[in-house]
């Protein structure tokens, strides 16, 4: 019986945050059924079928979350139920031969396993695109589109995973007690080539760049990079109308090579003071040291995860609890178990750090009323919240559990009272770091 606990355990846990999910998805549900849109933003439902295409859509979404997450819930349940895990193991390491080749064994089952979980997700990425986004307005995704994304997709996770995941392997059998110094730093050292490859050659497999045309924007965006010595090398627009009518924006680079890309959805969808005020939020996060701060903070998260890993790993019970021999069981089976022991730390994570992206969130928005943009940037707002459809009203223990953004009634009283402060917030947190 002790050797099933830790089975139990995770089997307890994910019941636990699967209830939790769905009490937040009940209160949410209620808040997204009321008839009438909030007071304050009444005025911006000028047709009774404005509240209706948000409220339809916001629903739709969050019926659709919660098929997919009572889905997923069930299937992981039944994977560690059924033996799946040990047996697909073994199965590998039979067809190498049964030799001891633990490496080469972990990372073909991870292919595996990989692509299985893939495959079952297909279906409901393809409602999500085709079905949910499609009825909504909001897909521009062809099926060729949709197919050469999965394509490519699937050759990057063959180019780029096999090597990862036998280097991971590689470190866990010869590492021994230092093990998690060492994971910790090749995989701080893989994140940041992650970073400084994507944008430039992997985010281009998917999207084109073309640098923004001269003109009124982009002399506006270069005078507020300038005002605030932002080291703007580069400035681009993303054909994201490709996949979707949703817009963003958003900036990359280290050191003093910085780049701005702008979503052609969002100049399509704003004026060019909107657009110029979206672009102060994102510079406050860069202004106030947000983004390194962030990362800083993960890499300790995911330290301390590691030395975790490092007192459990040795548990005589860990493998036999889910089917695995603990005798030929490697050091990288016990590192995928943990995975699934650490669902509650990593759930209590993430809603540590909604809140603290959140608070992140209203400094931006301070910033930017500091450069003189409030008005601008509220309307920016607005109209990104209409344009995505993004719910009209949200439960608050459900935004926040969930949300890494505050919801635009709280956004717009923030920069009210940020205003009536004479926009010194930003500038005097800027002082205090």
């Amino acid at each position: 019986m002790v050797g099933w606990s830790y089975l139990h355990l995770v089997l307890g846990f994910d019941a636990a945050v699967y209830t939790i999910h769905t009490w937040l998805d009940a209160r949410q549900l209620r808040a997204l059924r009321r008839a009438h849109p909030p007071k304050e933003l009444a005025h911006l439902y000028l047709a009774p079928q404005d509240y209706a295409s948000k409220q339809a859509y916001s629903l739709d979404s969050l019926c659709f979350g919660m098929a997919r997450g009572a889905f997923d819930s069930a299937l992981s349940a039944a994977l560690l139920l059924s033996g799946f895990l040990p047996w697909s193991w073994n199965a590998v390491g039979h067809l190498l031969g049964g030799a001891h080749r633990p490496i080469a064994q972990a990372v073909l089952w991870t292919l595996l396993t990989s692509v299985l979980n893939a495959t079952l997700g297909l279906p409901w990425s393809l409602a999500r695109t085709f079905g949910l986004e499609a009825r909504h307005g909001f897909n521009k995704t062809s099926p060729a589109t949709f197919a050469m994304d999965a394509l490519k997709s699937l050759g990057l996770g063959l180019a780029l995973g096999p090597p990862l995941i036998a280097a991971v392997a590689f470190i866990l059998e010869r590492a021994g007690p230092w093990v998690a110094l060492h994971l910790w730093a090749f995989l701080l050292a893989m994140s940041m080539v992650l970073m400084a490859l994507y944008p430039s050659v992997i985010a281009p497999l998917f999207n084109s760049f073309t640098p923004l045309p001269q003109g009124q924007l982009r002399e506006e965006i270069e005078a507020l990079a300038a005002s605030l010595h932002f080291p703007l090398t580069k400035l681009f627009v993303i054909d994201g109308s490709k996949r979707s009518a949703h817009s963003n924006a958003y900036m990359y680079g280290f050191w003093r090579n910085k780049r701005i890309v702008l979503y052609d959805t969002l100049i399509e969808q704003s004026s060019v003071p909107q657009v110029v005020a979206v672009l102060a939020h994102e510079l406050g996060h860069w202004a106030l040291g947000h983004t390194p701060r962030l990362l800083a903070a993960a890499q300790v998260q995911i330290l301390g995860q590691l030395a975790l890993f490092t007192a459990l790993r040795a548990s005589p019970t860990l493998a036999s609890s889910f089917g695995f021999d603990p005798v030929t069981s490697p050091p990288f089976i016990a590192f995928v178990l943990f995975q699934y022991l650490s669902g509650p730390l990593d759930e209590a994570l993430g809603c540590l750090n909604n809140y603290v992206t959140r608070r992140f969130e209203f400094q931006a928005d301070a910033f930017g009323v500091a450069q003189g943009r409030a008005e601008d940037l509220k309307a920016a707002l607005l109209v990104l919240d209409k344009e995505n459809k993004s719910p009209p009203h949200t439960d608050p223990l459900y935004s926040a559990y969930h949300y890494s953004h505050p919801p635009l009634l709280e956004r717009l009283r923030a920069i009210d009272a940020a205003v009536a402060r004479g926009g010194s917030c930003a500038a005097e947190t800027k002082k205090k770091e």
